[in-house]
Parts: C-alpha cells; sequence; structure tokens
C-alpha cells in the first residue's frame, strides 16, 4: 500500500524523479540545496548521507524556503547496516526554514 505522502509527492508532479534523488547517499550530517523542476528544495541529511528532512518550495530573498515540509521514517535491517523501507511524511507547510 502506498503512503499518502508518497501520494502527494507524485501528484504535484515530482514523483518517481524526486524519489529516487532522494534515495541516493549524499556527504553525513550535510544541508544541501538545490532547485528541482522549478522548485527550490532543501534537504538535510542523517549520519549515512541519507536525505532525512525535505524542504520543497520557494526561496524567498532572505534564503529561507516557503513551502512544505518532508521528513523520512527509516526502518533498518536488524544488523542495522541497510535500509529495510522508508517512507516520507508530509509534515505540512513551512514559512521560514532558513537552516
Amino acid at each position: 500500500m502506498m503512503s499518502k505522502n508518497i501520494e502527494k509527492i507524485k501528484m504535484s508532479g515530482l514523483g518517481e524523479v524526486l524519489i529516487k534523488k532522494l534515495n541516493k547517499i549524499y556527504p553525513a550530517s550535510q544541508r544541501i540545496d538545490g532547485v528541482f523542476k522549478g522548485n527550490d528544495i532543501t534537504f538535510v541529511t542523517n549520519e549515512y548521507g541519507e536525505p532525512v528532512t525535505l524542504y520543497i518550495g520557494k526561496r524567498t530573498e532572505d534564503g529561507s524556503i516557503k513551502g512544505d515540509l518532508f521528513v523520512r521514517k527509516i526502518i533498518r535491517t536488524s544488523d542495522g547496516k541497510s535500509i529495510e523501507k522508508s517512507h516520507w511524511d508530509n509534515k505540512g507547510k513551512v514559512t521560514r526554514f532558513k537552516g
């Protein structure tokens, strides 16, 4: 069964390509800013370099993002080394994330 939050991302037209980008490994414990399909994005990685927090919307003049906040829930395998499953939860609107 697909999560409602994943459905929301897919319905916005960002869907699978955004999820593919967020499934990559990046530098650990970093903030990464970028643009994705006309939306400004910022995501924060955990100690493994996996994106776990996503801000998506429009960046304001002061560098903050006005848009949506998504947080990733990761369940690891029993050895703790790999992801068993994960999903993104929409935590609602943000108006001034500056990081």
